[in-house]
């Protein structure tokens, strides 16, 4: 049974990381139109135990991209500069949606992997109780 619940606990961590993944991901689209705003990326590392891998998938620190930002111009807007222009984001809204569809997917796989190994624990214990 310590099989099962390892196995759980691995897809159950994949899941949280592509959670923060995908929330990172939502917030760099809610931000794509604010002045200076730079797009904030999240990196996986995996779990070391007595310095064994233990399969399980931990998240890192968020980082800001260092792309340069869009110089916008706009004389008009409050944070223009004396030649009018001011700075953007440096959010790429195709790659937040590709990220976002990866992340999505890898939830969905994990998920997935997650109910067969609870289906094959129950029918494990309902062959157990026979």
């Amino acid at each position: 049974m310590a099989d099962f619940s390892d196995a759980m606990n691995i897809t159950a961590s994949g899941m949280r990381a592509q959670a923060a993944r995908l929330r990172h991901v939502a917030e760099n689209i809610a931000n794509t139109d604010t002045p200076g705003y730079q797009r904030k990326t999240i990196s996986f590392s995996s779990v070391m135990e007595a310095g064994q891998e233990t399969g399980l998938v931990e998240t890192g620190r968020v980082r800001l991209d260092r792309t340069p930002l869009d110089q916008i111009y706009d004389p008009a807007h409050p944070l223009a500069d004396a030649n009018g222009n001011y700075d953007g984001s440096n959010v790429n809204l195709l790659v937040e949606i590709a990220d976002s569809r990866e992340a999505q997917r890898s939830y969905e796989a994990n998920l997935k992997l997650f109910d067969q190994v609870r289906q094959m624990s129950t029918s494990l214990m309902d062959l157990l109780r026979r």
